[in-house]
């Protein structure tokens, strides 16, 4: 419970509201239209404008996903076999990002792995893995 400071009574605080990632999505791209107002918005869908501003930079940084997971491009092509071994050649442990536009090139000893956009951590780790153990 909280003290209201000019009056000294307490009162209890109601549930916070739970909104839908779509809702959400909604909001922030109306506050985006040209010559909208942060503030209107806010108003008009009866929640703060501070709301919006945390909503719009989870936005901008890709964390206001979809409802759903998206899926990436995957492109897998033939390992190269070691003419000695006719194994895969030893991984080599080396990531780097290609390009400021958001491309991450992983070598794996002969397996090349290009990810455009932001990949999810966990889905990554499931493709390295399986990548691993291949070789």
């Amino acid at each position: 419970m909280d003290t209201n400071p000019r009056t000294g009574r307490a009162y209890k605080r109601g549930p916070y509201k739970r909104h839908p990632v779509a809702f959400k999505r909604a909001v922030v791209e109306a506050s985006f239209a040209p010559g909208a107002s942060v503030s209107r918005v806010a108003r008009d869908h009866d929640i703060n404008a501070n709301q919006v501003f945390l909503w719009r930079t989870l936005y901008r940084d890709g964390l206001l996903g979809d409802d759903e997971p998206a899926l990436l491009p995957v492109r897998i092509d033939a390992p190269m076999r070691s003419p000695a071994t006719d194994r895969c050649a030893t991984p080599v442990e080396r990531i780097r990002t290609a390009a400021p536009g958001g491309t991450l090139t992983v070598e794996f000893g002969a397996v090349r792995l290009r990810i455009e956009g932001r990949p999810d951590a966990d889905t990554l780790a499931q493709v390295l893995e399986r990548l691993s153990a291949r070789c």
